[in-house]
């Protein structure tokens, strides 16, 4: 009895615990603030087919370089919470393609966002004398790399070996390389791609073989990274424009506002249903359905999921799975009160012979969003995800938290008027 009743008052300071954790985190620039997508917030969407077919090995890494490369190029361009991610087509579609898709929150000049975006990233060696703040073009660039490769101390592949980065230019790269790190000992020559700098080593000596070495502090991947990014600069993965998609900030608002207010109508009337045709029940059912609710607020804050429409909806469907338990179970418990049970006995039997069949429909629901996730765009990703997250939350709060809820306001004696308040008001029959 005593055990219930502590869990009881655990869950409801949890839940007290997930509405400060909701409500103080609102503010803007808050760490953990709801990142909304650009149907909610506005802004300016393009998609960009990749052009992949002179990659003839490690195309994962050419694609990952590129998202890198146009993510820097998204930050230069002073976009708040930017996001670029790749796509790659579903295993079904007829034709494999790879796309990039950049998103710009409050950017509403398409062609501004185009110009900065859709050049060709450039790789450059410049050169930093001693005492001078500035780099100067030295004309070697990512024509003459040939190529670079990630190498630890004395062949070992350990991770406590210390890495290096060797490159491994052409022969007319060499021979500028030569120049140089001859006329340049103890200067930084620094790599820069796009413009900004990714490795800044100090000529040691004059190098004449066109094969140099960077060593330095670094983390295996660090210099994973650093490679990725010479190889794939100095052979970029072409990119072309093919839509792009404005939504205004008047109209992204609408759609939010819209959203919130159909999720609280919706769970409002959800609570009244269940209070009337469940009466004690539903409204346990009710208190855990906000649980519920705040567990799904507090995860999409902090892993964090970028909110948009869809995933609003996956959110107000995942609360129907929610209530569709809490039915199951309530069902089964009147079933057992209705058969002469003792109402802490049929609360018992009710939860287990109800719980095959939440665990059954729960499991198919996920098995529907890992598929939707899976073979989806970003749009039905976004409410699969919601959705997902949605169900195995459900399946804590309306097995566990309402069980828990029940067992604790039920006393050991004189439990008549409790069991007439279970068995009471509608039933199906």
């Amino acid at each position: 009895m005593w055990k219930y009743r502590l869990a009881a008052v655990g869950a409801l300071i949890l839940g007290a615990l997930l509405l400060w954790f909701a409500v103080s985190t609102n503010a803007a620039g808050s760490r953990y603030a709801v990142k909304l997508g650009l149907d909610l917030a506005g802004g300016t969407e393009l998609t960009y087919k990749a052009d992949t077919s002179n990659i003839t090995t490690d195309k994962q890494g050419a694609l990952e370089s590129l998202r890198d490369v146009i993510d820097r190029r998204v930050n230069l361009f002073g976009v708040a919470e930017p996001l670029v991610q790749l796509e790659h087509s579903s295993v079904v579609a007829s034709a494999q393609e790879d796309r990039l898709l950049v998103e710009l929150p409050g950017v509403t000049d398409v062609k501004a966002a185009v110009d900065a975006i859709g050049k060709t990233p450039v790789l450059e060696f410049k050169l930093q004398k001693s005492g001078s703040t500035d780099y100067a073009p030295t004309g070697l660039t990512g024509q003459y790399l040939k190529s670079a490769e990630l190498q630890f101390a004395n062949g070992s592949q350990s991770a406590l070996a210390a890495p290096t980065v060797v490159l491994h230019f052409t022969d007319d790269g060499a021979k500028l390389f030569e120049k140089i790190t001859a006329a340049n000992v103890g200067n930084v020559l620094g790599i820069f791609l796009d413009g900004q700098p990714i490795s800044t080593p100090v000529i040691q000596e004059a190098i004449p073989s066109g094969n140099a070495t960077i060593s330095g502090q670094f983390t295996p991947q660090e210099a994973r990274d650093l490679v990725q990014n010479l190889n794939f600069g100095a052979l970029p993965v072409p990119i072309q424009l093919e839509s792009s998609n404005t939504v205004g900030a008047t109209l992204g608002g609408s759609a939010f506002h819209a959203g919130l207010a159909a999720g609280a109508f919706g769970f409002l009337l959800v609570a009244v249903f269940m209070v009337l045709w469940y009466r004690l029940s539903g409204l346990i059912a009710s208190v855990a359905l906000v649980i519920y609710m705040l567990i799904n607020i507090a995860l999409i804050k902090f892993i964090p999921i970028t909110l948009t429409a869809s995933g609003i909806a996956g959110f107000i469907i995942s609360i129907g799975m929610a209530v569709d338990a809490n039915v199951l179970i309530f069902e089964r418990i009147k079933e057992e009160l209705r058969a002469g049970k003792h109402t802490r006995e049929a609360i018992h039997i009710g939860f287990a012979r109800a719980w095959p069949a939440i665990r059954d429909g729960h499991l198919t629901m996920l098995i529907s969003a890992v598929i939707l996730f899976w073979l989806g765009t970003s749009i039905v990703q976004g409410f699969a995800l919601v959705f997902g997250l949605g169900i195995i939350a459900s399946l804590f709060s309306a097995v566990s938290m309402s069980r828990v809820f029940l067992l604790a306001i039920l006393p050991e004696h004189g439990q008549g008027l409790w069991r007439k308040l279970m068995s009471s008001g509608f039933h199906l029959n």
